[in-house]
């Protein structure tokens, strides 16, 4: 492996032109894609093998040109203080109303509240359903537009009007956050490197990396049905692990250099060595991401393949494009020890007169290793107590901010007819093999009536066939609570029943039972991805690290700090801690597929840092080093750079605590404090901590196992016998190539 990436660094180095030829097309190939594409259609969001989805299907069936996957928007009246919806003004307003949105040509149907009861009790709220004939996001701005114009002339009218549903869904907005991150990267990299050029260039990789994958993800966004929170992970994990992955080759790269070689001997080293970690960090990250299909649900899915290409394409660029740009950049990009002139250096650094706080760090976590553990794991112990607590479910309309006009409509709904009103059960039962269809109906309806917890039930309406009717139930509780969950399975249990008396089956679905079966379907797919990931991983890192217990020890660090993760995350977005200073205008369950999402893109996050950090006590132990000496130098080496590395990527992750969109906000805040918790107290203190306790049995290995396994040299053994006159050059800035007019281009 080393071997083959050196020759690889080296051909980049010489072949520059070719290499920035090549990507720069792919990016123009991709952006070219991405603008002539075709607009994204509708994202479906199907749950393959839950009940709530067969009934789906089946009213697809059975009921056609429902539009069973239309947009739907509620707008809801109330009216003036004194007054009622039934008063002769409010009712002409309303009516007016209606006859508007009558007319839009994407309108299926519009039920008016005095025909539909769709009228509050006390009066003073009333609402109309408006059905349209595509989805959300096919919807023209047209039709959105005429229907808050239609609200709009309600409210001069002198009522309160607001709109709910998902008529008016938008794509997600990221804001200034996003920029801060990439700034705070480049702040971080420029006092790393000492240089505004070799700081420069793992961002400006990591930068056409990104526009590579999310242009290419845009381009298959419509034949692939994509989602609009598709790109937005993929240019998050893109843009941190890219940023990572070149930083740790530009750094080997001048390491290189502080020790003699030629440049073109510095990058062929630097992608032979740092290169390795990268591939092997890269296919845990992408293991992790691809793992996610296991869980079958296809956008989870697409969300994991699309990030999984971005990593790839990441990598590729890292052990290519990297030491191509180090050609061109030549001179200006210093050995180690060494600064720009722009930044006060232009000259070799003296001689620190102590070791580097990596070095002091590290010995003095190997002469306190019981010490320092145990004050790792019980802090992160007692950061993880809050995910005892873990509520998870799919956002409504009750999740929304405030300020938005859906979240309002859900509050007067949930005044006017209660808070179950908001998430109503849909019932289809399906009579088709029944001999008493009609009795069937009925008598799903009389059982559902007798249930706890429920406020109406419609009478069944049938299909023309007469073969499958739906009833539409409206619990007591809202739709994210447990007494609404009960009440589905009790309505399940209640359709076994039935369905051995009259051979009728019962199905219940709509958004709140889908989001109840999301979150079992997720829950049940949690420890089989774990098993998956964390086990191939597993054999991924015997084979880089040729040992049991540092692998071992590796699984279960991470496990450490995805659980103390997952309990910073209910903390502030369930339990409402710091919820000002993180934008949280509404706490509630953690989505559902946050932990799984979470675990599968941390745990590869994590293993980067395991890779890169232990891969440098592994070269050192294997060139003779004592075990705990092997730590240090290690540290030594590597410390400064993985700690840039960790600030880079949470600075990039806490970019996206600004979006709008409640689920990219959770997932970038969960990410930033995961690689905070793994990278500063897992691998800084707990790894070398264990690693000092267990000494030579660290890197032990059976001998059969051993005999077996693959050597793909990632400590760049192999690389000596590449070494020109004995491994060093006495001229650095030797140009093998006689080009160094490139050096001044």
């Amino acid at each position: 492996m080393a071997t083959f990436l050196y020759k690889l660094g080296r051909i980049a180095f010489r072949r520059r032109h070719f290499v920035a030829l090549i990507w720069v097309a792919l990016l123009t190939l991709a952006g070219v894609g991405a603008a002539t594409a075709p607009p994204a259609g509708s994202t479906s969001f199907s749950i393959p093998g839950t009940e709530a989805q067969r009934a789906f299907d089946l009213l697809e069936q059975r009921f056609p040109g429902a539009s069973a996957d239309g947009a739907t928007a509620r707008v809801v009246f109330k009216a003036p203080g004194g007054q009622k919806m039934t008063d002769a003004a409010p009712k002409a307003a309303v009516e007016k109303t209606v006859k508007e949105l009558s007319g839009g040509p994407e309108v299926a149907s519009v039920a008016d509240p005095y025909t539909g009861h769709a009228v509050s009790k006390d009066g003073t709220i009333a609402y109309a359903s408006v059905k349209y004939k595509v989805s959300g996001m096919e919807l023209e701005d047209s039709s959105r537009t005429a229907l808050q114009d239609a609200a709009q002339d309600a409210r001069d009218a002198g009522l309160t009007v607001e709109i709910g549903g998902d008529a008016l869904s938008a794509a997600p907005e990221t804001g200034a956050t996003e920029v801060i991150g990439i700034v705070i990267a480049a702040v971080v990299l420029v006092v790393t490197f000492g240089s505004l050029l070799a700081a420069g260039l793992p961002l400006l990789t990591a930068l056409i990396g990104v526009g590579i994958g999310v242009s290419t993800v845009t381009a298959l966004a419509h034949a692939l049905d994509l989602g609009s929170t598709t790109s937005t992970l993929a240019s998050m994990i893109g843009l941190a692990v890219g940023i990572d992955y070149a930083l740790f080759i530009v750094s080997r790269y001048r390491a290189e250099l502080a020790e003699g070689h030629t440049r073109e001997e510095a990058a062929g080293r630097a992608v032979g060595t740092a290169g390795s970690a990268v591939v092997f960090a890269g296919l845990t990250v992408v293991i992790a991401l691809v793992g996610l299909s296991v869980v079958n649900i296809p956008m989870l899915t697409k969300m994991g393949v699309a990030a999984a290409g971005t990593v790839v394409v990441a990598v590729l660029i890292a052990l290519t494009m990297i030491p191509a740009l180090l050609g061109y950049a030549g001179r200006r990009v210093k050995p180690a020890g060494q600064k720009s002139r722009l930044l006060g250096g232009g000259r070799a650094a003296r001689t620190p007169a102590r070791p580097n706080m990596g070095t002091r760090w590290a010995s003095f976590v190997v002469r306190r290793p019981v010490a320092v553990l145990l004050l790792g794991v019980i802090g992160l112990g007692a950061a993880a107590v809050p995910a005892a607590s873990l509520e998870l479910g799919l956002p409504d309309d009750g999740a929304q901010p405030v300020s938005t006009t859906q979240r309002r409509a859900y509050d007067l709904l949930s005044e006017g007819f209660g808070p179950g009103f908001n998430g109503p059960l849909m019932v289809v039962v399906d009579a088709k093999d029944s001999d008493r269809p009609k009795a069937a109906f009925t008598e799903v309806t009389d059982a559902i009536k007798s249930l706890p917890d429920v406020v109406t039930v419609t009478p069944a309406q049938a299909n023309k066939a007469g073969d499958t009717a739906t009833v539409t139930v409206v619990p007591k509780s809202k739709p994210s609570s447990a007494g609404t969950e009960d009440l589905v399975h009790a309505i399940r249990g209640a359709g076994t029943g039935i369905t051995a008396k009259t051979d009728a089956k019962v199905l219940v679905t709509g958004s709140t039972a889908m989001n109840i079966d999301v979150s079992q379907k997720l829950n049940d797919a949690l420890l089989p991805y774990l098993a998956l990931v964390v086990g191939l991983a597993f054999l991924l890192l015997i084979v880089v690290f040729r040992s049991v217990l540092v692998p071992l020890k590796a699984a279960l660090g991470f496990l450490l700090s995805v659980l103390a993760a997952l309990g910073a995350v209910v903390a502030v977005f369930q339990w409402g801690w710091l919820s000002g200073p993180m934008g949280v205008e509404q706490t509630g369950p953690v989505m559902s597929m946050m932990p799984i999402f979470m675990v599968g893109v941390v745990f590869g996050l994590a293993m980067d840092y395991e890779v890169f950090l232990v891969t440098r006590m592994r070269e050192a132990h294997v060139h003779g080093e004592k075990p705990s000496q092997a730590v240090v130098t290690g540290f030594r080496h590597g410390a400064r750079v993985v700690t840039a590395a960790a600030v880079i990527m949470i600075a990039v992750f806490s970019g996206f605590i600004g979006s709008s969109e409640s689920m990219i906000k959770m997932i970038g805040f969960g990410l930033a404090i995961a690689v905070f918790f793994d990278a500063f107290i897992v691998r800084m203190a707990i790894v070398p901590a264990v690693l000092a306790l267990l000494g030579r049995r660290a890197w032990w290995l059976p001998k059969w196992l051993e005999r077996v396994l693959p050597n793909v040299d990632v400590e760049g053994e192999g690389l000596r016998a590449h070494s020109p006159a004995g491994g060093r050059d006495a001229d650095p800035d030797a140009d093998p190539d006689g080009q160094r007019e490139l050096v001044r281009a």
